[in-house]
């Protein structure tokens, strides 16, 4: 009982802290002069409030959040999926955790582009918008499928981890378990030395979601004290649009896919999710969310740890649902404001395209732009009408990053199922 009220008191902290940010972040901005600051002085001392506050406490306590969150993502996806695949008795079992895995994750991003897609097309929100000349953005180009390929393979684990280069510390954890399982006793020793680190790893998520309500409350503050509202006028039908069909796919695909193929009840996983939720839509990262996500899975849903440990930091890496969504709006918005007709053989690039780019990409925020961008390009548009979107895209991108943790949960679920590893008496508990 404890346990329960002690997570409920977090859930209603991390809120409490959530809703004061913005409403403080909004007073600030409500305080500003024409300059776009207020300045007060104190003690003979000028002190102006972007400095003091937006540059200077919500800066700090909100980066070192969001950098504590990050310090844990390759330690634990590293030791965990060690400790998974080395727990496999069967090998094949791997085979088939991935290839389930993997086909889900793809599945549900060609649904989540194609209703975007589809839905844009129909709302056609770019006509009639008028094209600011002021409009730019300079994105980095973005690699090729074949390089994608080539990069999920470290030349230099110790690197990839010191980059953060998720799909390369996979493949290197994939191999390192395997080996364990197969050096008999001597793999043995090792695989309890990582079950005992994992430990300890846990024990840090556990400390630094206690200090969730803080940096949650720096991060909404900063933003809410530095967003432009004139931003969202003459784009408040796309920006609606894409948010309307973010929460369709989060309320709608993911519970369908969850009853049909698990037999569960999807309402009791959104239950669960809405901890991890606000982690996510507060650092805009499926990285940063990850140690969350993953202690969510497994002490929520009932997921197997050696399940879990696999999914979801592949769903973290891969599962890009929420950013695909936002890329096939946008590919119809700016198409429409320069008047671009797509054609069928367009459309379906973008599909394709906008799929194959969210493997390998970084679950990290801003990240959508970057891949928007081998969109647009892969379609003959300008990569300048990113600009019309950038203003509202942190808002959004906090709400895809929601999206997609929560359908790294509702894969992992799927696949523990369909391997017998779901503790459902776990799962359909709904006061843990």
């Amino acid at each position: 009982m404890s346990n329960v009220v002690a997570k409920s008191n977090l859930t209603i902290q991390i809120l409490i802290g959530m809703l004061a940010g913005i409403v403080i972040g909004a007073l600030i901005q409500m305080s500003y002069d024409e300059s776009g600051d207020f300045v007060f002085s104190l003690l003979g001392i000028n002190v102006s409030f972007q400095g003091l506050f937006v540059q200077g406490i919500f800066e700090v306590g909100g980066k070192i959040f969001v950098n504590s969150l990050k310090m844990l993502v390759v330690p634990l996806v590293f030791v965990s999926l060690v400790c998974g695949v080395s727990s496999l008795s069967d090998p094949s079992k791997l085979g088939r955790l991935g290839g389930k895995s993997l086909a889900l994750y793809i599945l549900t991003t060609c649904i989540a582009i194609t209703f975007a897609l589809l839905v844009a097309l129909l709302v056609s929100p770019g006509e009639g918008f008028t094209m600011p000349t002021e409009a730019q953005f300079q994105a980095k180009e973005a690699p090729g499928l074949a390089q994608v390929i080539i990069n999920m393979f470290p030349s230099n684990p110790i690197a990839s981890m010191a980059e953060g280069n998720m799909l390369q510390v996979i493949v290197f954890s994939l191999l390192f378990g395997v080996a364990i399982t197969m050096a008999g006793n001597h793999g043995t020793k090792i695989k309890e030395a990582f079950e005992s680190l994992n430990e300890v790893i846990m024990k840090i998520v556990i400390i630094i979601m206690n200090l969730a309500p803080y940096g949650v409350f720096f991060l909404m503050a900063k933003l809410a004290a530095t967003v432009e509202m004139e931003a969202f006028v003459n784009i408040l039908t796309y920006f609606l649009l894409v948010f309307v069909l973010l929460i369709a796919h989060a309320l709608i695909t993911y519970p369908l896919l969850l009853a049909s193929l698990a037999r569960l009840n999807p309402v009791t996983l959104l239950l669960k999710m809405k901890e991890t939720a606000i982690f996510a839509f507060s650092s805009s990262s499926s990285s940063a969310t990850l140690p969350i996500t993953m202690a969510t899975a497994r002490n929520k849903m009932g997921v197997n740890g050696s399940v879990a440990s696999f999914t979801i930091p592949l769903g973290a890496t891969i599962n890009m649902d929420g950013t695909a969504i936002m890329q096939g709006v946008a590919t119809v918005f700016i198409a429409q404001v320069y008047g671009v007709d797509l054609s069928t053989s367009d459309l379906i690039m973008v599909v394709l395209t906008a799929t194959l780019a969210s493997v390998g990409t970084a679950g990290v925020p801003g990240v959508g732009l970057i891949m928007l961008a081998m969109v647009l390009q892969q379609v003959n548009l300008p990569v300048e009408g990113i600009a019309l979107i950038i203003g509202i895209d942190r808002l959004l991108d906090m709400t895809r990053t929601v999206v997609n943790v929560t359908g790294d949960c509702t894969v992992a679920c799927i696949v523990a199922k369909s391997e017998n590893e779901l503790n459902e008496a776990v799962y359909n508990n709904r006061s843990l």
